[in-house]
């Protein structure tokens, strides 16, 4: 904001009218502008890449010294943005966590406002039991626990387990919106089926139960397995070498979870893809708004942010702020697992993408 003639900064009525603005909570615009309504969005939070070979064995000497049970309810290791002054949020809007629970351990129910989700890069032997309905993990697996369900962990192995977790708790905090109840103290139900009721009655491919037509504002797919996950991905690049436009571009394949009443995001706050590079493979370089975290769930490769570029490798976990340059290159097969606050910032028309010319 420019103004005609500049405004003596000497002035002993300016000083006071500032003083009395601090008296009684105002903020002129015009000392703001730049902040508030900045030329391109200018995110506090920063690019970052987490280490799994560093996560995990954090989270192991944790679950030796740290109990699970009421109180700290789960065993989870937030990863904190550096550029957000220790908040435990990997960027502004998203929440992010490592969950480890050791052999024959039960994390208690309890259930909160916020949506989670739960997406395992390696082990299997844990069930999360959903509003009573128990559930399978195993690797690959991406599984909901939608806001407001009530939901804990059973390991029924002699081995720990570990996977990450991903919440749209910022988001809840920051409008004043969270509500937290606690459940049983261990879980409803302790079996141990392959298949949950859940995936029994929606997990079909293009098949809707005749019940419940009215559209879910989540989805009622408790799991996304990998092997449709991994069959899809396959089938893309295969049509590919066809002949066929069946990809987002030269070698990268990728997919979009989805609520089956809605065809939209699987939650209203969060948006799960995974993304398939091959070997030699490259994304084009992007800005978007809107933050995104990606983990590696397999291969290695090279991920640029910025003007910095660092190699990645399983189960390494990526933090994108909004409007950061990024792009992959993929140097062995490179499977991405991806989640966003898309849906939230198309929701309020906020959406933009810019890619580079020549990029």
């Amino acid at each position: 904001m420019s103004s005609t003639s500049p405004i003596p900064a000497d002035d002993p009525g300016l000083a006071q009218l500032y003083r009395d603005f601090d008296s009684r909570h105002l903020n002129p615009l015009w000392t703001q502008t730049a902040d508030l309504m900045p030329a391109s969005p200018a995110p506090r939070a920063v690019p970052y890449v987490w280490r799994w070979s560093e996560l995990y064995p954090l989270a192991e000497r944790s679950g030796d010294l740290v109990p699970v049970g009421r109180g700290g309810e789960r065993r989870a290791i937030a990863l904190a943005n550096p550029g957000l002054g220790g908040a435990p949020h990997v960027t502004p809007t998203l929440w992010a966590a490592i969950q480890y629970l050791g052999p024959k351990e039960v994390a208690p129910e309890h259930r909160h406002s916020q949506n989670a989700f739960r997406f395992v890069v390696e082990g299997e032997g844990v069930w999360t039991v959903v509003n009573g309905d128990p559930v399978a993990m195993r690797r690959g697996d991406f599984l909901l626990t939608p806001g407001w369900h009530f939901h804990g962990h059973h390991n029924e192995t002699d081995h720990p387990m570990a996977w990450i977790d991903g919440l749209d708790i910022p988001l809840v905090q920051y409008t004043d919106t969270a509500f937290f109840e606690f459940g049983s103290d261990t879980v409803t139900d302790d079996s141990t089926p392959d298949v949950s009721r859940a995936e029994r009655l929606w997990a079909h491919p293009g098949l809707r139960p005749l019940i419940g037509l009215d559209a879910k504002t989540n989805s009622p797919i408790a799991a996304y397995r990998w092997e449709h996950t991994d069959r899809a991905l396959a089938a893309q690049l295969e049509l590919e070498d066809e002949g066929h436009a069946a990809t987002c571009g030269p070698g990268h394949a990728a997919v979009r979870y989805s609520n089956p009443t809605t065809g939209g995001d699987v939650m209203p706050t969060i948006r799960a893809e995974f993304h398939r590079l091959r070997p030699g493979a490259s994304t084009r370089p992007r800005h978007d708004a809107g933050s995104t975290v990606y983990q590696v769930f397999e291969g290695t490769g090279t991920v640029h942010l910025g003007d910095t570029v660092t190699r990645v490798t399983t189960g390494d976990l990526i933090a994108v702020p909004s409007w950061t340059r990024w792009a992959f290159d993929a140097e062995s097969q490179l499977d991405l697992f991806a989640f966003s606050d898309a849906p939230v910032i198309e929701r309020l028309h906020l959406s933009r993408t810019y890619i580079p010319e020549g990029a």
